[in-house]
């Protein structure tokens, strides 16, 4: 649960006794080094997600019915203006399930490495049956499906411990300004896109006047770490929380927002430069746009150009918004890179 909101200025404010080197240590300790502990959120968010996993298969069907284990702790810490997420659990499972023919069967599923340290693809995932049950193709449909609802789960609430309880949890920075307002004026002073051409569309035979639509955003990340949350799939899913397919590979394809969003790698060079044909799916049917987004590190931070060529002009601003809500604070809000704990 989100705690009421303070005044910044109140909660930082020292006692009038202090001598200013105390005061400047109050200040310090508040802005530098302030860890929120979010183990009895996670408990709760985790049992929820769980309980939710149910699959069907040929073979019949199977749901987690209980959490029998749930075991660890999870805390978000600020350092250097980063929040740095924590989480350590050991699970255990119980699931039912009910083949074709009506027969009730009992298994256990055990993720002992539920961490910080692990993606969501990583996490080894334990399904066995109960003790004296029978052999049954269930047990390899919660091996398969299962797995992959649980995977999807455990991305979840990875999410949502950095969107959902890091709420109200934004504060200003030494100059008074927020990360996002100081992103926001320099994209409103960011120089407006210019007409290209007029290009034909290759499926339709369609004119299409064209622009091209550049954006700028400062990231509390490194210059790799923004490339793997770009180009793998779960931490895709991740940030726009919708499904997703990602092949980053050279001729790779790609879809995002469930279909809403599609195109194709061109070149990929790592913490640099990504290449991309890119599309929306109310674009003339075929059209697709080159986005090129490059990388440059900003001593502990990253700067990420985006520069998008062929966009039809009528979506230029359709363009902007997406970006900048999908993609831009999709991330910052799900990894905690323009924010700063409270």
């Amino acid at each position: 649960m989100t705690e009421p909101a303070m005044d910044p200025e109140t909660l930082l404010m020292p006692a009038p006794s202090m001598s200013e080197e105390t005061q400047a240590a109050v200040v310090s300790g508040v802005l530098e080094g302030t860890e929120r502990d979010a183990t009895a959120w996670s408990t709760e968010k985790l049992k929820e997600l769980f309980l939710a996993v149910s699959v069907t298969g040929d073979e019949g069907g199977c749901q987690v019915t209980e959490v029998s284990k749930l075991d660890g702790e999870a805390s978000i810490n600020n350092r250097k203006g980063k929040l740095i997420f924590f989480y350590e659990w050991d699970v255990k499972l119980n699931w039912t399930g009910v083949s074709k023919s009506g027969v009730k069967y009992k298994g256990h599923v055990e993720i002992p490495n539920l961490s910080d340290e692990n993606d969501p693809s990583e996490v080894e995932i334990r399904v066995s049956l109960a003790k004296d049950e029978p052999d049954t193709l269930l047990t390899e449909l919660m091996r398969q499906s299962g797995a992959q609802q649980i995977r999807a789960a455990v991305a979840e609430y990875i999410s949502m411990l950095k969107t959902e309880f890091t709420q109200g949890m934004i504060l200003p920075t030494e100059n008074g300004e927020s990360h996002s307002a100081v992103t926001e004026a320099k994209q409103k002073a960011a120089p407006p896109p210019s007409q290209e051409k007029v290009v034909t569309c290759p499926s339709s035979g369609v004119k299409i006047p064209t622009c091209k639509v550049r954006m700028t955003e400062m990231f509390l990340t490194s210059p790799e770490e923004l490339y793997r949350v770009l180009t793998r799939q779960e931490l895709v899913q991740g940030f726009t929380h919708a499904p997703a397919t990602v092949m980053a590979d050279k001729g790779g394809k790609f879809h995002l927002l469930g279909g809403n969003v599609s195109g194709e790698f061109l070149e990929l060079d790592w913490e640099k430069r990504i290449v991309m044909s890119w599309r929306y799916k109310t674009w003339p049917a075929g059209h697709h746009a080159t986005i090129t987004l490059t990388f440059t590190d900003k001593r502990g931070e990253t700067e990420l150009q985006m520069e998008a060529r062929g966009v039809p002009q009528s979506e230029e601003q359709h363009m902007r918004d997406g970006w900048k809500r999908y993609y831009f604070d999709g991330i910052k809000q799900t990894f905690g890179y323009g924010a700063l704990l409270l």
